[in-house]
């Protein structure tokens, strides 16, 4: 569900691909060069963030020229399964070329789900996911909250393969709910999730976040139809092969032991 006043989706993909886009700033700490600026079509003006293919910094793991439109796939994956759980992401061409124009979230707590504590201050309730040490050998603590937003993004990030589940890509709304965003390093046809959200890992998984993965089992031939311009075979089998192994065994996915299971930097 949309938050009161806001637009649906299916509106704001519409301005985003089909409006005029305007540049008015960059985002300095972005690795892919991404931009911020206005899309306007008829009376309506979306504030957005553009990330176009040339700006995409080359990975080894990952194709060349292929992060936006993970990105959009990641998008399309979270709307079929109704977990709305991703701002509206689609593939157009812009004054830089083609890439993935986002809607921007500006109303959020950057710290409202996932951060880092003195072992004594984690709130209660919140799940501790790793420890470490500040730079005079004191202990910390990285812990997320326990909440049905953040659960519904783990089941998720498990689906979509994400690489990439940092804090700061977790952006905590009005009314509980919980967008993520930076999904470009999703969807590799090897195992690669790394994530901060391992606060659940091998409990059950709960029926109304599996809805979704049971949405995308059945959905399967539209599933491959939203996503055939923006991943290969491989990736849409392997795909297929971890929503399948989530309906069979429905827990939350325990972290990898033979590489590393948090992204850099967590946080």
């Amino acid at each position: 569900m949309a938050c009161a006043g806001e637009a649906p989706d299916s509106q704001v993909e519409t301005v985003l691909r089909e409006g005029e886009l305007a540049l008015d700033g960059l985002l300095v700490e972005s690795s892919n060069h991404a931009m911020v600026g206005v899309v306007r079509h008829g009376d309506r003006a979306i504030r957005c963030v553009y990330k176009p293919i040339r700006g995409e910094r080359p990975l080894w793991d990952f194709p060349r020229g292929e992060l936006a439109r993970r990105e959009v796939a990641a998008y399309l994956v979270a709307n079929l399964a109704g977990w709305r759980c991703v701002p509206p992401t689609v593939f157009r061409d812009g004054p830089a070329g083609p890439g993935m124009v986002q809607q921007w979230v500006a109303d959020h707590d950057d710290e409202a789900v996932a951060r880092i504590f003195r072992p004594e201050a984690v709130p209660q309730g919140w799940l501790p996911v790793f420890r470490a040490e500040d730079e005079e050998g004191r202990p910390l603590v990285v812990a997320h909250a326990d909440a049905e937003a953040l659960r519904r993004l783990a089941v998720f990030d498990a689906v979509v393969n994400n690489a990439d589940r940092k804090a700061s890509h977790l952006l905590a709304r009005r009314h509980g709910a919980v967008l993520g965003v930076d999904h470009g390093l999703t969807f590799h046809a090897e195992p690669k999730l790394r994530t901060i959200l391992w606060g659940w890992a091998g409990q059950p998984i709960p029926e109304t976040v599996g809805a979704g993965v049971e949405t995308l089992h059945d959905r399967g031939d539209a599933l491959d139809a939203a996503l055939a311009d923006h991943l290969d075979g491989a990736e849409l089998d392997a795909l297929h092969e971890r929503i399948e192994t989530l309906r069979r065994e429905p827990v939350f996915p325990p972290p990898p032991t033979d590489r590393h299971a948090i992204p850099w930097p967590p946080l």
